[in-house]
């Protein structure tokens, strides 16, 4: 699939046409911008009512599902293949933070791949997200790029050999799948997620993650929203847990009432929604080995304030095994990453 000519490089704004209309723009169906919006409507209600119940599914092994696909496109490759696009474990590139690059030059569309490990790489984006989220990330990268097609994906070390990683990556997008070679580490590393339409943040397929942490500030009280809201965010990609000796910006979990606490928890499970299940249950086993919510804290930050309505387009939840940060100014950028960090 063709790149979508109309897109701007990542530090590149809109074309202020785009805005509005996104089907005109971007060559879209309406259909896809109608379920867009439909999406955006339906977020809240759907997944603050979701749960990861942190306890009752294990973690992904080399038998998940989308681990025994990544396997089977690993064994479909010819030599040529896999010198281009797998590479050790412990290549800098498996440990890359970004929201806008290619781990290997081929892109899925090319003809670099046949038909049928084309179908194997749609079925792992299918198997590593949960019904909903395939959905959402269908259309950002849609909107983003024209597509799966224009994304690339990388192997790391060997099916059956030891460590191994599956991993894709694109313009907003990355997305892992390790069948918990790293036990300590949810998803496998740190996984990015994003959208390029700017102008009203409602227009955003990740605007209901803002809407649901904003419920959390606007329970505050005057002195705890005084602790939470801060003037200016940190580097956004600076997404390594620091362990217990760091050092986090915002209101502790700790000192929240019950009622915020559960706020909390449904805020969690939201960011976490559009991932499968066992991802889900790690991080959460992560984030309770860590000291549990009460050692998160909050931040909300005054720039980017897209409509100066105190509806807070940058936050961060962070602690000691646990980094979500959320940059929805001018156009969205986000990174969660949990780990054990000794």
């Amino acid at each position: 699939m063709a790149k979508n000519q109309h897109q701007p490089s990542a530090d590149q704004p809109l074309n202020a046409a785009c805005r509005p209309q996104l089907a005109s723009c971007c060559n879209l169906p309406v259909s896809r911008v109608l379920g867009r919006r439909t999406f955006l409507q339906a977020g809240v209600a759907t997944l603050a009512a979701a749960s990861i119940p942190s306890a009752v599914f294990a973690a992904p092994s080399p038998k998940s599902a989308a681990e025994t696909v990544a396997a089977e496109l690993y064994a479909s490759m010819t030599d040529a293949q896999r010198a281009e696009v797998c590479h050790d474990f412990n290549d800098a590139k498996r440990s890359r933070v970004s929201a806008n690059w290619h781990v290997t030059k081929p892109l899925i569309d090319n003809d670099f791949y046949s038909d049928s490990q084309r179908a194997m790489i749609e079925k792992i984006v299918r198997s590593v997200t949960s019904e909903e989220g395939y959905k959402r990330l269908q259309d950002q990268m849609d909107y983003d790029d024209g597509g799966l097609g224009a994304y690339s994906i990388a192997m790391f070390g060997q099916p059956g050999e030891g460590s191994f990683q599956w991993m894709l990556t694109g313009r907003h997008l990355t997305l892992r799948a390790d069948g918990n070679t790293l036990a300590k580490s949810a998803f496998g590393g740190p996984v990015v997620y994003g959208h390029g339409v700017e102008g009203d943040p409602a227009d955003n397929l990740f605007f209901y993650q803002t809407q649901q942490v904003n419920e959390v500030f606007k329970a505050l009280d005057k002195d705890q929203a005084g602790k939470a809201l801060l003037a200016q965010a940190p580097a956004e990609n600076a997404v390594m847990p620091q362990g217990a000796a760091g050092k986090f910006p915002g209101l502790a979990v700790a000192d929240m009432t019950p009622d915020q606490k559960e706020l909390v928890s449904k805020t969690l499970a939201t960011i976490l929604a559009p991932y499968r299940d066992e991802d889900g249950a790690e991080a959460m086993e992560l984030i309770k080995a860590g000291g549990g919510i009460d050692a998160l804290r909050f931040a909300f930050y005054k720039q980017g304030d897209l409509k100066e309505d105190q509806v807070w387009d940058i936050w961060r939840i962070e602690g000691p095994s646990a980094v979500c940060h959320f940059r929805g100014a001018p156009h969205v950028h986000a990174y969660i990453h949990i780990a054990e960090v000794s």
